[in-house]
């Protein structure tokens, strides 16, 4: 049989748009390496990316350097201890004094989960993975103010979300259950029997599964928070004392710990399925019940086809993705190979408006392609400029994923100013975060071997006039990052 005719390589403009879709934005780099890899290959590589990212030396070192000794568990517990010793204290002084010091133990912290967060968003080859972990992270958000969230934070996106954010979402949702940060954000430490706290209840079904309209009644509200009493946070080394007929329901891991002496062990009906009441693994049922539920398959299919197209998608194409979802058993990394895909995504692509989180980080992305920032501060700040500072929002929906959320006259006035703060000069990137440092130099270069061979076809004519009348290397730079075609 004769060969059929080859396949036309995709045109560069193609190739860019699908990275920048899927990536914290194209650079030169990545760019590379999609073209000597071919699409398909990368595609592949990114969706099963087969272990931990590999970071580049000088990022790795630069995490591990501000790492925190010791686990979650022992951390928690010093801060614990750190914080009564200082509420104990008498003298007014003292007691000011030491409640302080503890603050700035949660904000160095919180810090340095900001810091690791950004680097490695910028800089991990396995790019597809970071976008999806600061999407599931937004999904089942915390809030940093909130108690001694800031000391969990970073722990709750490298174990509960990262290492599972392209693989089955039952395990995620468990991991974000079973982690400290969401237990003490959405108060499930305070759920017990006989004083219900229904607020991570609620969320788990509204926000993280069924979605709104998703089936579920009050009395299911009810019922799922019973389920969850018991599940809550312990720092103490010691196991709660406990009757013996109830020590061998108690389940710990780490700082979780399921107390069946908080537990309601009566019946429960939830979503119409009888749940026998046995403690921890009624909790584990319940999970396997909402995650099996069409109306999960089809909120949460809707919520990444939304964050990847920047626009809502058609009831086919979730009825599509819902569908794999539900074959899969919720393997996301089969429903991302699918939508990526789909001919809505491939007409697309190039016309979603970027939210902050994206504008930024492509931004410096491009800018300065592989070469490591010493100081992600000024990063956090342009985002806290722009309203989606990380770890920052404090009511549980997460930041809005439509363009209708970021593209208002004040939001485009911000992003000129920081786009002129990035195009100017290092601003603040290269100078490391400690007193008397000084910046390095650097300037960032946008006319570079992508822009000419890829970037420049994608232009408006518009955009060009505009960019043929800068003044300046750094003008030039403010209008090509504040320009339409950037900005998607």
């Amino acid at each position: 049989m004769a060969a059929g005719p080859a396949r036309a390589a995709p045109p560069p403009a193609a190739d860019l748009a699908l990275l920048d879709a899927l990536t914290w934005g194209a650079n030169a780099t990545s760019y590379a390496a999609l073209a000597a890899q071919g699409r398909e290959a990368w595609l592949a590589a990114q969706l099963r990316p087969g272990g931990p990212s590999v970071l580049p030396p000088a990022v790795q070192a630069r995490i591990d350097a501000g790492q925190p000794s010791g686990e979650l568990l022992d951390r928690l517990a010093a801060l614990d201890a750190q914080a009564k010793a200082a509420n104990a204290l008498s003298d007014p002084e003292a007691k000011k004094a030491a409640q302080s010091a503890y603050q700035g133990a949660l904000n160095d912290a919180l810090r340095r989960s900001v810091s690791d967060t950004i680097l490695r968003a910028l800089y991990a080859p396995d790019q597809i993975r970071e976008r999806m972990t600061w999407f599931w992270f937004n999904r089942f958000s915390v809030y940093q103010g909130k108690a001694n969230v800031r000391a969990m934070v970073g722990d709750y996106l490298d174990t509960a979300i990262r290492p599972h954010a392209l693989g089955r979402f039952r395990d995620l949702l468990g991991a974000t259950l079973e982690h400290p940060a969401m237990l003490r954000y959405l108060d499930n430490a305070e759920n017990a029997a006989g004083r219900l706290n229904e607020n991570y209840a609620r969320e788990l079904m509204e926000l993280h599964t069924l979605g709104v309209g998703g089936g579920y009644t009050q009395h299911d509200v009810e019922d799922l928070a019973r389920i969850l009493t018991g599940a809550g946070i312990e720092v103490r080394p010691e196991h709660p004392k406990l009757k013996p007929e109830l020590q061998g329901a108690l389940v710990r891991r780490g700082p979780f710990l399921f107390n069946p002496a908080r537990h309601d062990f009566g019946e429960k009906i939830l979503l119409g399925h009888p749940i026998r009441g046995r403690g921890f693994a009624e909790i584990a049922e319940a999970l396997d019940i909402l995650c099996r539920h069409p109306a999960t398959a089809r909120n949460v299919t809707r919520a990444m086809a939304a964050y990847l197209l920047g626009h809502p998608p058609s009831d086919a194409l979730v009825d599509r993705l819902a569908g794999v979802f539900g074959r899969t058993d919720g393997d996301i990394a089969a429903i991302l190979d699918v939508l990526v895909h789909a001919p809505e995504f491939q007409a697309g692509l190039g016309t979603g408006f970027k939210d902050p989180m994206r504008y930024v980080l492509s931004a410096v992305r491009l800018a300065y392609d592989d070469r490591v920032i010493l100081n992600t501060g000024p990063v956090q700040g342009w985002l806290g400029r722009l309203g989606e500072g990380l770890f920052n929002r404090s009511t549980p929906d997460g930041y809005p994923l439509d363009a209708a959320a970021w593209n208002g006259p004040g939001q485009l006035t911000t992003r000129f100013e920081i786009a002129r703060q990035i195009g100017g000069g290092p601003a603040g990137l290269f100078k490391p975060p400690m007193p008397d440092a000084v910046e390095e130099p650097a300037f960032p270069l946008l006319q570079n071997r992508l822009y000419f061979g890829a970037l420049a076809a994608t232009l408006t004519g518009q955009t060009r006039a505009a960019l043929g009348r800068a003044t300046s290397p750094q003008d030039w730079n403010t209008l090509f990052l504040s320009s339409p075609e950037f900005m998607r």
